[in-house]
């Protein structure tokens, strides 16, 4: 079974990539959301796992509120409000994030930073 993520562009899934396995499929809504692109990411999750990570802000709440309807067995991961998007969370706030979803086998760890 493939995991997915959806968020919202194409930052934030650079975003989440840096921090995610290859295993984990990130799909963009690209922040519109019309039938045809609902049907596509549907027709790609099929009965797989998915996550619904969108911004904190009115945008990302409404595409939150149509994604709800079309994956009722979704996973929510949220952003704090204040952080500019996914894309401007820190990577620390991401990984707790993701780790509260259940995600932490997948996710790529940094490396602890080297003092001389």
């Amino acid at each position: 079974m493939t995991i997915f993520i959806i968020v919202e562009g194409k930052n934030d899934r650079s975003k989440l990539r840096r921090l995610l396995q290859d295993d984990i499929r990130i799909l963009c809504t690209f922040g519109t959301l019309n039938s045809t692109k609902l049907e596509s990411l549907r027709k790609e999750v099929r009965d797989d796992e998915v996550y619904l990570f969108m911004d904190n802000d009115s945008s990302g709440k409404k595409i939150r509120g149509v994604l709800r309807d079309a994956f009722p067995d979704a996973g929510h991961i949220y952003t704090r409000r204040g952080y500019p998007g996914v894309e401007g969370t820190p990577d620390e706030y991401l990984i707790a994030q993701l780790e509260k979803a259940g995600l932490e086998e997948y996710i790529i760890y940094p490396a602890p930073p080297l003092y001389s």
